[in-house]
């Protein structure tokens, strides 16, 4: 049967295979009812087990590719569909015309620079993952897609562990590298969000040094075996994202940074804008500094007199003229605010949402989705729209504890999310363009929320077990800061 006519339920026709390895075979293709192209990944599932493990396997993959698909970031590939056909799983997903990092680190090492720019767009798209309670379980140079452009986005979200993509099987083989495990997931443990922080520390390593951070070893169970120990080689080439990338590969998960703070600090490493670019551009948000780009400029313009002539201009015609470019400027300038305002009431993108959101959405969370600006710092001034006619506040005080300021912030959610608004830093705002309408309107879903097992985890940092409705919870870590005297809290993972 030609590959041009075969379909997948009577939908998609398959164009050519554009990759593939153990887990299975990535085709591009074309949706028919849509007019779209796609990329359709078949699974293929094991052989070496009996029916029932097989159908297990199965039905696994089934539940995490729709667990991928909750996710909707602009720097992951999205799943648009979860099929089941010729008796096993397709994942229908966005097509990206791209080349996979691991291609391009294979054809000559990153610049540090690129690496950051990377790892910056992955680790937001990825802490958006962590948000929604998906964990990857298999970052690697192969997962991650670059464009033309520079685009980077991360694919595969869970399947590798549905399938079982690294493990030892019974007759000692290896399916999949374990190259970019983290030290706890290569001894068999389950992999978390620390591992996904280690694998993706491990996978900029390789970029800038050349070699993942075990080092090459032709033997893959000596590999393993070294995987399991910790033990990597120090980078040497890494520079200024040398000391980043040593807390991300720490042996023990507990020393690793939260992918969040991995964003951020990526973000903060990114070398800073190319000459020529507009510093206004330079330090806004990408569709802020998209708006501003899309003002034309005005050119000054000079009547010039035919030739012998002297060009006289009147005092009343200089005060017009004058007038004119007064006129001309101040055009422009309200062009620009009018665009910004716009921008700014615009939904906010990717991941960003109001804070404490439950697992089971990617739109909901508290951490700081990426920005394309520098993180700015807390002060007592919103930086986004405030709570129309919001009641006087009665703020915690700074003799109240960080863990106190936590539970009085829940004690006044979901009722009163005006006065809990106040309680969150500009940092905490701005940096996911968050407004108050867009934080009201999350809070107004749920009925009740509970806050306990509230400690003090270090200065300025506060865990607590929070419950949504009575059922969806999670563990989360605040960093609390005082602005004006008053705890607030500035970010939570």
């Amino acid at each position: 049967m030609l590959v041009e006519s075969r379909r997948i339920r009577d939908r998609y026709r398959l164009i050519e295979p554009i990759g593939g390895g153990a887990m299975g075979t990535v085709w591009r293709a074309q949706d028919e009812r849509l007019d779209r192209t796609v990329a359709i990944k078949e699974l293929l599932l094991p052989h070496d087990h009996d029916e029932t493990r097989t159908e297990e396997a199965k039905n696994r993959a089934m539940r995490e590719a729709r667990i991928a698909a909750r996710l909707q970031h602009s720097h992951a590939i999205t799943v648009f569909a979860v099929l089941e056909e010729e008796d096993r799983p397709w994942l229908v997903m966005e097509y990206l015309a791209s080349k996979s990092f691991a291609v391009l680190i294979g054809e000559e090492p990153t610049s540090v620079d690129d690496a950051i720019r990377i790892g910056a767009q992955i680790s937001s798209a990825l802490a958006g993952a962590h948000r929604a309670g998906i964990v990857h379980r298999d970052v690697k140079p192969a997962n991650i897609l670059v464009s033309d452009d520079g685009t980077a986005k991360i694919t595969d979200f869970g399947i590798s562990r549905a399938i079982g993509d690294v493990k030892l099987t019974a007759t000692g083989e290896i399916a999949g590298t374990p190259a970019y495990l983290a030290p706890e997931v290569a001894r068999g443990e389950d992999a978390d969000f620390a591992a996904d922080v280690f694998s993706l520390g491990a996978t900029l390593y390789a970029a800038v040094e050349g070699q993942p951070p075990y080092g090459k070893a032709d033997n893959p169970i000596a590999l393993l075996y070294k995987a399991s120990s910790g033990e990597i080689e120090p980078p040497t080439k890494a520079e200024r994202l040398t000391p980043l990338l040593l807390r991300m590969l720490a042996s023990d998960p507990a020393e690793r940074p939260s992918m969040d703070e991995v964003e951020r600090e990526l973000r903060a490493l990114l070398p800073d804008a190319e000459p020529g670019e507009s510093v206004l551009a330079a330090t806004l948000p990408d569709a802020e500094a998209a708006a501003v780009a899309a003002v034309p400029t005005m050119p000054a313009t000079v009547a010039v007199p035919p030739p012998g002539e002297v060009a006289t201009v009147s005092p009343g015609a200089r005060k017009g003229m004058i007038a004119v470019g007064a006129g001309a400027a101040l055009l422009c300038v309200a062009v620009v605010v009018a665009i910004l305002l716009v921008v700014r009431q615009k939904a906010p993108q990717d991941n960003a949402a109001p804070p404490a959101a439950p697992q089971t959405s990617a739109s909901a969370s508290v951490t700081p989705s990426p920005s394309a600006s520098p993180t700015p710092a807390p002060s007592t001034t919103p930086a986004t729209s405030a709570p129309p006619s919001s009641p006087p506040v009665s703020p915690v005080s700074a003799t109240t504890t960080a863990a106190q300021a936590v539970e009085g912030y829940y004690g006044l959610l979901p009722g009163n999310p005006a006065k809990a608004w106040t309680l969150l830093t500009d940092h905490f705002k701005s940096s996911r363009g968050q407004t108050y309408e867009t934080y009201r309107s999350f809070w107004s879903r749920y009925k009740a929320v509970q806050v306990s097992n509230v400690k003090e985890a270090g200065p300025n940092k506060v865990t607590a077990h929070v419950t949504y409705d009575g059922g969806n919870a999670e563990n989360d870590t605040f960093t609390m800061v005082q602005v004006g005297g008053v705890w607030m809290i500035d970010t939570q993972s």
